[in-house]
């Protein structure tokens, strides 16, 4: 049957029709004789025309007919008598037939047939229901589940679908989930490094400002809010009132930002908020939620949810703490593990450096001091800090490194594993090492990702510390009886030095008493700028890519085309840290290849949250210093990748998008 809207003509046949008549009563009182020929030609037209609509009446009928004869009994009688509303349409997606209910109940009297089946489902055509025994469909106010059955006729496919009206049930499945509990926890970063030089009115005062733009906060979402410690607050909240929070990304976080201390510390906010499918489940996620935005350096909001973590904020960088009470639980239960273990495997992560390597090999040193047997799991051929390896080797230490192959074998149910600067599995030197091994300690200062190895029985993450090595440092001074050599602690220093690019970027109070302390034990500054110097290949490949960086507003981007190993890696970090002090930039990111992979390097002074970016491609790290690795692309496709990124990121953090200017 033709796609013809038969019916839809008609109103228009009858407009036309009243015209014509009209016409011809006119030319009555006219001309007698033109008025009889006018009216013998519109007689004709008008029976050609009933002729044609009867048989076109007749056609649908004798389809119908044919679809009928095509049901079985029980079918026949359902298709007149249905008690639910039932529309047929054609192969061609035009509407044939529809019994009383649905002309009724769905179209409210309105004739529909001949249009196509699209103009009563809300959009959804026959491309949307073949082969489907169910569709979600809607007209006018109305939702429906329409069931759908075929059969075949003369004319081929037709499709009978039955409506259920399920507007109510939808309603009330919505305000279900509008009404679910989600829990909010909020706990102040730094209130005890703001309280520990404030005088006790200048307390009152800050903690009073804080709650306040907390109440205020919160008086917008119909919830529960409470304090529930001087520095923690729980906000219970329906569904519907947390989407408004999230449409605001979190712009509590700015306002605590600027309160003022007078004590040269801004007060930072860590928020976490949980959304599961039980209140329990909703607080549970909620505190999973804020000690990941902890990990992550906080002064950010994470919210959890069952398909994981979104994150808001992160502008600031961690606020070091001037407390070592966590350092001195950490060296006694690593002391205690140690001293229960047969054997201690440290390991760092792939293409180790001289933080991660440094680090290390110092721990190693010193559990060895304390007796027990313990190695570097490290691959020779692809670490970035092969000077160091030579030195210890020149020292008659190098039996202080094994490869993951060799490590193998040794892991044993008292097997202690201390993986070091970094803490999610895919980053390891050897997975298979650490799934082998039963008791795991994790020291890392990146910023914690989603990916984090959760079977550490010790998590040791200080995002506010410049490096691992200096964590190690620290850790060292509180395990009794263990010692240091100048060697280890040159090492140290050496990691110290690479992750703050000479004590410049996040160098604390402890980052110099950490180094302070190396010093004691005989480091010499002179040998560890040798550990950090590269060779004339790194060096020719940094000009390379130095020579080829552009400004992009404040962001240096330069991308080599060039493809290398382990000494373009090295050279594309140095060039990163040196692009960073280019008059204006706030932020440096290097592309180049390694071993057909795109190796993304990202620099930045602390305005810039570089982890954030590297993120958004599948990488990581902390404030400062991050990157990424993305594979199957070419240097100038993740340019393109890494520029979304950063505009993704001004966007949400409300700056303008960058304009070009090349160098």
């Amino acid at each position: 049957m033709k796609r013809r809207r038969i019916w839809s003509i008609a109103p228009p046949l009858i407009a036309l029709a009243a015209t014509l008549l009209l016409a011809v009563a006119a030319t009555y009182f006219l001309n007698r004789s033109l008025f009889y020929v006018e009216l013998a030609a519109l007689v004709l037209v008008f029976g050609f025309a009933a002729v044609w609509m009867i048989k076109k009446r007749s056609g649908i009928r004798r389809t119908l007919e044919t679809v009928a004869e095509s049901l079985a009994q029980s079918d026949r009688e359902a298709l007149s008598g249905s008690p639910f509303p039932v529309v047929v349409c054609t192969s061609q997606g035009e509407i044939l037939w529809y019994n009383r209910r649905f002309e009724g109940e769905v179209l409210k009297g309105r004739d529909m047939l001949g249009e196509p089946l699209s103009a009563v489902t809300g959009g959804v055509g026959l491309s949307g229901i073949v082969g489907r025994e169910t569709v979600e469909v809607s007209f006018g106010r109305r939702s429906y589940t329409a069931y759908i059955s075929s059969v075949m006729s003369e004319n081929g496919e037709i499709f009978i679908l039955y409506y259920i009206d399920n507007t109510e049930h939808k309603r009330i499945a919505e305000e279900y989930v509008l009404s679910k509990p989600a829990v909010t926890l909020f706990y102040i970063d730094n209130i005890d490094e703001i309280f520990q030089n404030a005088r006790d009115s200048e307390r009152a005062q800050i903690t009073s400002k804080v709650e306040n733009l907390l109440e205020d906060w919160t008086s917008k979402a119909n919830g529960l809010f409470r304090r529930y410690s001087s520095d923690r607050y729980i906000l219970i909240v329906e569904q519907r009132d947390l989407q408004a929070i999230l449409l605001k990304k979190f712009d509590i976080l700015d306002r605590v930002r600027s309160i003022q201390t007078g004590v040269n510390i801004n007060v930072t906010l860590s928020i976490g908020v949980g959304q599961g499918s039980t209140l329990k489940e909703s607080e549970q996620y909620a505190r999973q939620a804020l000690d990941m935005a902890l990990g992550r350096g906080g002064d950010q909001a994470a919210v959890k949810t069952k398909n994981g973590f979104d994150f808001y904020g992160g502008l600031s960088q961690g606020i070091e703490r001037r407390t070592r009470v966590r350092t001195r639980v950490v060296a006694s239960t690593l002391l205690e593990l140690i001293q229960s273990s047969e054997n201690v495997l440290v390991m760092g992560h792939r293409f180790s450096d001289l933080d991660c390597l440094g680090s290390s090999a110092a721990l190693v040193s010193c559990i060895r001091s304390l007796d027990r047997q313990a190695y570097v799991v490290v691959r020779r051929g692809s670490t970035l800090a092969p000077e160091l390896l030579q030195k210890y080797e020149g020292a008659d230490r190098g039996d202080l490194f094994i490869e993951p192959e060799s490590a193998l074998p040794l892991v044993s149910d008292k097997t202690l594993l201390v993986i070091t600067d970094t803490h999610t599995a895919a980053m390891l030197e050897s997975e298979e090492v650490w799934r082998a091994a039963k008791s795991v300690v994790i020291i890392d200062h990146h910023r914690k990702m989603v990916d984090f190895i959760d079977n550490a029985v010790v998590f040791h993450n200080a995002p506010y510390a410049s490096s691992t090595a200096e964590m190690v440092a620290e850790i060292i001074q509180y395990l009794e009886g263990a010692t240091l050599s100048k060697l280890d602690a040159e090492a140290l220093l050496a990691g110290i030095m690479l992750d703050t690019r000479n004590f410049v970027i996040k160098s604390g109070v402890r980052t110099f008493e950490a180094a302070a302390f190396l010093r004691r034990m005989g480091a010499d500054t002179i040998e560890v700028k040798r550990l950090l110097a590269g060779g004339l290949r790194t060096h020719r490949e940094k000009a390379d890519i130095l020579a080829k960086a552009e400004v992009i507003d404040n962001f240096a981007v330069a991308v080599s085309d060039i493809e290398g190993g382990s000494s373009l890696k090295v050279a594309a970090s140095q060039a990163a840290d040196e692009l960073l002090y280019i008059q204006g930039v706030e932020a440096s990111f290097v592309v180049v290849t390694v071993d057909r992979t795109v190796n993304i390097s990202a620099r930045s002074f602390g305005k810039v949250n570089v982890q954030v970016i590297m993120e958004k491609l599948g990488g990581g790290g902390h404030f400062t210093m991050a990157g990424a690795q993305l594979a199957g692309v070419s240097p100038q496709q993740a340019k393109k990748q890494l520029m979304s990124a950063i505009m993704e990121y001004l966007s949400e953090n409300n700056r303008p998008a960058p304009d070009e200017v090349t160098m």
